[in-house]
């Protein structure tokens, strides 16, 4: 459990939530989700479910989420899955002016790198983690390994441009953009692949380690997962 709620409190009006976040620590869609609820400082209480957890198929959890993934997000009578659509939830109804940007066309922004980041960077990074870091050494292919690589770093190619004179994807302040793309930094720093320079990418990573959330959120070791297939 979490508190801060005060202060949100103060700006919405409304009494404290009382949240459930389903997923385990190392999930790196849990993370957005935990990210965006301890930028915010908003209670809530994470059951642990998926992987040596279990429990994605109990009758109870498909109930809440029919696809049997995590996260999943209970607040009061409201539902939400998807790890985007939960940080997105979060933000609009508690970080509006911080998370959530007040100005539609900043909002746009965010918006747009958020989709660009699920559609186009998080499937070659996704693939590359699972290739090389969840497969068993025996049964690696070095060949698919080294294409998502290079897919991946051409992605994170645009970051880096994209974020030239920029302090975050949006603009000058953190908000719901950054949460995504910024989930997936740390395990492309942390793998042992060759990775192109970036400096402004590596700028942004800088600032978001000075967050203390992102590290107790993101920054998690993952050699739990190491040649672990299975979710």
């Amino acid at each position: 459990m979490r508190g801060g709620w005060s202060t949100v409190a103060q700006i919405t009006g409304r009494q404290p939530p009382d949240m459930k976040l389903w997923g385990r620590l190392s999930s790196c869609n849990v993370q957005k989700a935990l990210w965006a609820l301890e930028e915010l400082k908003l209670p809530y209480t994470r059951i642990d479910a998926g992987g040596d957890f279990g429990g994605l198929d109990d009758p109870s959890y498909l109930a809440m989420n029919p696809h049997g993934r995590v996260p999943t997000l209970v607040d009061g009578d409201v539902t939400v899955w998807e790890s985007d659509a939960i940080v997105r939830y979060v933000a609009a109804r508690y970080g509006v002016g911080r998370l959530w940007p007040d100005a539609p066309e900043v909002r746009a922004v965010a918006d747009q790198w958020m989709a660009w980041t699920a559609a186009s960077l998080y499937p070659h990074w996704i693939r590359l983690f699972w290739k090389l870091v969840r497969t068993p050494s025996a049964k690696r292919d070095t060949a698919a390994i080294a294409s998502h690589r290079e897919a991946a770093a051409r992605c994170f190619e645009v970051l880096d441009r994209h974020l030239a004179g920029r302090r975050y994807l949006a603009g000058d302040r953190f908000g719901m953009a950054d949460i995504p793309a910024g989930v997936m930094l740390y395990r492309w720093f942390e793998m042992d692949i060759e990775r192109p320079v970036t400096p402004n990418m590596e700028a942004w990573y800088s600032r978001l380690l000075e967050r203390r959330v992102y590290k107790s959120a993101v920054c998690v070791p993952f050699d739990d997962l190491v040649g672990k297939e299975s979710f």
